[in-house]
């Protein structure tokens, strides 16, 4: 178990690892040639250029030393930005998302303060831990309620401050809920016209053996929604020959790498091999191969390409579906299309860099299939990852090392050692099993398939979620505490079981401690410097680079990788809930986190971020729920410790609070919630009304008949029929000659149909 020693060797490791992590940067942010690392995203918007070769400023390196006098600036400058123009600047969902930290020092900060006041003095003042025998303990244990005795009357001032840490987080909640929504909906109605304002995504289109789904998709529109339908692009599985196009690139890359190799080195050619990945086959001229490669998969690529526009069976059931207004989009996408609730499914469509073209192609009869398969498959990888979470939290216990490993003990007891292994060890060897996971997650949403970014991030975020709850957190708790009290589990009575739990709960506040300091501390300050991009950048600029546009191409601003981010921030929301009645002194660690990632996310944002699509903040509702969880989780927790400890007089009286935080949660859903799922007709026709007096003259045909055509066939040889919605309607007659359309949920039951 980590002493006050061992986690105040851990506070200075890590201490001094984000502090040359934020030094590193300080440094390598001024160097020109880094320029691209550390802006791209001014560099992105046009409005920075490379850094000038003038004075003492050179192309590689910067030797003006009145700016490194001036290295920390960065810090205040990340806090000077307001946020209507950060939100501006980098969208809704980078500015709500900022608020979660802010809103963690608006929930923590108070109760930290309280709780050091009242709870701790409590704690200290009693002798319990001193009495118990073969408990091991230490000055840490001490302040938390493990060292109140059963049956005290001190219960009732931790039942007090539940409470009031309840009502403080619920008032908190409440007004950042308030405060969100009504920025959700001013982002709405101001934000300018995007194709997603007028679009709808129509899924699972019945089929019709008169019409092709493109007909039939017209054909149902007009006469269902005659005034405001406006035009359609149907959605063709063109999963294969995106394919090829991300081959070809690749194959481009490769080229380009050896072209630029032999420019400087003409005397000697560049060779690869044939075989996998280069490792073995024929050796042979490596610009002729790429070049040979190319061509081949260029006309791959043209042959699939004539084939997805031509053959029908690559069109899919689903189609974009534009109308001339939002209120008639927000109609369509908020009402039921059909008799029938399976066919002419309609929902807002997301916005064109958001759409996840892969899983449109998806059949909707698979969907369901799909996600149950993932359901039964996360349930097995949460089990199935206890095993190197308990051997992580083995680690946590010097005493259980040398039981099991006897020979060690000379050398795992020098103090440097033992204070390594006890506060630095365990957190940063959980953060290293974390990393992979979040892949494999993602891997997990896109084969249930979903068909934005968005939402494959939310679902991802949702199922590491339930990761971290239970195997990082939970799994943290049980598996420890079997793992130090094993001798006493079994040579001691059943009913004495319980207390040594309740117990243990409060000790594992040592390990969270070094875990928030590993990941909240370093790993944060690791996030600004930026590595991996530092490292791949310069390879593509040594490599692939011959012009401003490959260099521009090279840059790699990222995102704020929402279904990583967030599940991660969940759990430091959960450790404050749960240990601030129970174990205070894990609070302030989680306060420097909250401030120190504040100041470091908003300064990424504002000079690096480059988020792939905007969603107007709909995370929020998942955000508010977990919050409330981990409340709820504490509420249990806390009620099953103090039942451990013969407090049936103060106990009940906890009851009603997990009620309380349910019945909360039902009435914020209640009162927000519908704000982030639906779009209010009032604020639809207002935005209409003053379009059309600003434009008068806007073409909307035109503006939206390319908005959701297939990426890869952006720029090629793909055309569509435009019609001119200035012109007068026309008759047309259908091809149907059957009454399926009626069976299918279609409305028409005349062989003719106004087209407009």
């Amino acid at each position: 178990m980590a002493s006050l020693q061992d986690i105040g060797v851990a506070a200075g490791i890590n201490s001094l690892s984000a502090l040359v992590f934020l030094l590193a940067y300080s440094i390598l942010r001024l160097q020109p040639i880094n320029d691209r690392i550390y802006f791209p995203k001014w560099y992105l918007k046009g409005i920075r250029a490379n850094p000038v070769s003038s004075g003492t400023v050179r192309k590689v390196v910067n030797l003006d030393p009145r700016m490194y006098l001036r290295f920390w600036n960065w810090m205040p400058a990340a806090l000077r930005m307001p946020e209507p123009e950060l939100i501006d600047h980098a969208g809704l969902d980078s500015a709500v998302y900022i608020r979660i930290y802010l809103l963690g020092l608006k929930i923590f900060v108070p109760i930290t303060a309280l709780a050091f006041v009242v709870l701790v003095p409590v704690n200290w003042t009693n002798d319990t831990l001193a009495k118990l025998k073969d408990v091991t303990f230490n000055d840490i244990d001490k302040l938390s309620i493990s060292n109140v005795p059963p049956r005290s009357s001190r219960f009732w001032v931790h039942i007090g401050m539940a409470y009031i840490f309840s009502f403080w987080t619920w008032y908190k909640l409440y007004k950042e809920y308030q405060i969100v929504a009504t920025m959700r909906l001013q982002f709405l109605a101001s934000e300018s016209r995007r194709p997603d304002q007028y679009t709808v995504l129509v899924k699972n289109v019945p089929v019709d053996p008169d019409e092709s789904v493109s007909e039939h998709v017209d054909h149902f529109f007009c006469v269902n929604h005659s005034d405001h339908y406006l035009t359609h692009q149907v959605v063709y599985n063109a999963n294969r020959l995106a394919t090829l196009v991300e081959n070809k690139k690749s194959l481009h890359n490769w080229l380009t790498y050896y072209q630029n190799k032999y420019e400087r080195n003409p005397s000697k050619k560049p060779a690869v091999k044939t075989g996998f990945w280069g490792l073995w086959g024929q050796r042979v001229d490596a610009i002729a191969y790429y070049t040979a490669e190319i061509d081949k998969l260029s006309e791959e690529e043209v042959a699939e390409r004539e084939k997805v526009i031509s053959d029908p069976k690559a069109v899919i059931p689903a189609a974009f579906v534009s109308f001339k207004s939002r209120w008639g989009a927000a109609v369509c996408a908020q009402t039921q299309q059909s008799r029938n609730p399976t066919t002419w499914l309609t929902e807002w469509a997301p916005e064109p860099r958001d759409v996840y073209w892969r899983n449109l192609a998806i059949p909707y009869v698979e969907l369901s299939v799909r996600r149950l398969l993932m359901a039964v498959a996360l349930f097995f990888l949460v089990f199935f990852f206890m095993l190197p979470i308990a051997i992580v939290q083995s680690f946590a216990n010097i005493e259980g090392i040398e039981k099991v490993l006897p020979f060690l003990k000379p050398v795992i007891e020098a103090n440097t050692i033992k204070s390594f292994i006890q506060g630095f060890l365990p957190g940063i060897a959980l953060k290293i099993f974390l990393i992979i996971l979040p892949t494999i997650l993602m891997i997990m949403s896109k084969i249930e398939g979903y068909t934005s970014l968005s939402s494959l991030e939310r679902m991802s975020a949702s199922k590491y979620h339930k990761f971290i709850l239970v195997n990082v957190f939970l799994g943290s708790i049980v598996t420890g505490t079997a793992l130090q009290q094993l001798h006493q589990f079994l040579h001691q009575a059943p009913a004495e079981i319980p207390k040594t739990i309740g117990v243990s709960i409060p000790m594992k506040a040592t390990f969270f401690i070094s875990y928030v300091m590993v990941d909240g501390w370093s790993g944060i300050a690791a996030e600004i410097l930026r590595l991996v991009p530092f490292v791949i950048f310069h390879l593509k600029n040594t490599f692939l680079v011959k012009t401003e546009k490959d260099r521009e191409e090279a840059m790699d601003p990222g995102s704020l990788a929402f279904s990583i981010t967030e599940p991660r921030l969940q759990l430091y929301f959960l450790l404050g809930l749960v240990y601030a009645p129970v174990s205070p002194i894990l609070l302030p660690f989680i306060i420097v986190f909250f401030a120190f990632a504040y100041v470091v996310f908003r300064h990424q944002i504002i000079n690096v971020y480059d988020q792939k699509y905007e969603s107007g903040a709909s995370f929020w509702p998942d955000v508010h729920r977990r919050i409330l969880i981990g409340q709820v989780i504490s509420q249990l927790l806390l009620l099953g410790l103090l039942s451990t400890k013969e407090a049936a007089r103060t106990t009940p009286f906890l009851i009603a609070l997990p009620l309380l935080t349910i019945w909360f949660h039902l009435f914020c859903k209640g009162r927000f919630e519908s704000a982030f799922l639906k779009l209010p007709l009032q604020d639809a026709v207002i935005k209409d009304t003053l379009e059309r007096a600003t434009e008068p003259d806007l073409n909307l045909q035109v503006y939206l008949e390319d908005a959701y055509i297939h990426p890869v066939f952006k720029g090629g040889d793909y055309q569509r029929p435009v019609i001119d919605e200035e012109s007068d309607p026309i008759i047309v007659a259908t091809k149907r000659n059957s009454r399926m359309g009626s069976k299918n949920g279609s409305s028409q039951s005349s062989q003719k149909l106004f087209l407009r």
